[in-house]
């Protein structure tokens, strides 16, 4: 028997077109659609509109999202679940979270080539000069052709830089908590005990996975170390993930070649971070995952959803809350 939806409550903070809004009411018939356009918004209105809310598209407080009487179901509008790890009482709730993985893999896997050609070809100290109108043809630049890609992290986001990886000839080792499952752009695949047998052979180390219990600090002084000293790390995944002050130092005293950084373990990255500064390293503001397309296919992920949550069907990336992702 069909489930009816009596609520659906929207918060994701981008304007929904009409094509959007009918979307979603053509795989909810008959239900009611509540969109607040703000945080400021859902407070002045969270009396009126609260009580019948089963489905939610977007976010909540954290500390209010059990008392939502009917709240059977959040799908969220960014990849990232890590707040679960702050908030165990709702890891253990009787409540159904899918996030929006899939929706970054391609403006992500390209801003990891963007970070990386731009390392490959020095781009980041003739930013510097043009700004200074100095003209310096002191450069060394390499190349990515048959230069070996490790992945930490083979969800939609890895997978897909794997695929790019190959296009341009590399060697792609990929690293994720199940080993077994495969992937065709993938040379080898390793589990997370075997983090230091990998490292060594990568000329890219690239971190796309999610931060949980078990990935937070999981590059630190001893993994930095095992790396080639001509090799670049390439952050995009959550800043907690390096051991930032190890990252620092391995810059400094060359146990890698450089950087390229879109999180940090403290956002906005203070002004004083010594980082700012390094003429090896590229930082850019979080916003890897920023396109265009971003609610077209965030839409997609729900409709389909809200679809299969009335057959009753499994629904597509579903977290599993005590894991983290």
């Amino acid at each position: 028997m069909e489930r009816k939806i009596e609520t659906i409550l929207i918060t994701y903070g981008r304007p929904l077109q009409e094509h959007h809004i009918r979307a979603i009411q053509q795989a909810a018939p008959g239900a009611r659609l509540i969109i607040l356009p703000n945080r400021k918004e859902l407070e002045r209105r969270w009396d009126e509109v609260i009580q019948d809310v089963e489905v939610l598209l977007g976010g909540l407080p954290r500390d209010r999202i059990l008392s939502v009487p009917r709240l059977r179901w959040i799908q969220t509008a960014g990849a990232g679940v890590n707040w679960l790890m702050d908030h165990p009482e709702i890891a253990q709730a009787d409540l159904i979270i899918t996030n929006a993985s899939g929706v970054h893999a391609i403006p992500i896997s390209e801003h990891i080539l963007a970070l990386m050609l731009a390392l490959t070809r020095d781009l980041q100290r003739c930013v510097r000069d043009q700004a200074h109108h100095f003209w310096n043809r002191d450069h060394h630049p390499i190349e990515m052709d048959g230069s070996t890609m490790g992945l930490i992290g083979m969800g939609a986001i890895g997978e897909k830089t794997a695929e790019k990886a190959k296009g341009l000839n590399m060697r792609v080792l990929g690293l994720r908590r199940r080993p077994e499952k495969t992937s065709p752009w993938v040379d080898r695949m390793y589990g997370p005990d075997e983090l230091l047998e990998m490292l060594p052979q990568a000329d890219w180390v690239i971190i796309t996975a999610p931060l949980t219990r078990e990935t937070k600090g999981f590059i630190g002084e001893r993994e930095l170390r095992a790396m080639k000293n001509t090799a670049y790390i390439i952050n995009i995944g959550r800043g907690a993930i390096i051991q930032e002050q190890a990252l620092i130092r391995a810059l400094r005293e060359g146990w890698i070649a450089g950087a390229g950084l879109d999180v940090f373990e403290q956002e906005p990255l203070p002004e004083d971070s010594p980082l700012w500064d390094m003429e090896n390293v590229i930082i850019t503001p979080h916003y890897a995952g920023l396109t265009p397309y971003y609610t077209d296919r965030l839409v997609e992920i729900f409709v389909e959803n809200l679809r299969r949550y009335r057959a009753g069907e499994p629904l597509i990336n579903e977290v599993d809350k005590q894991v983290g992702y």
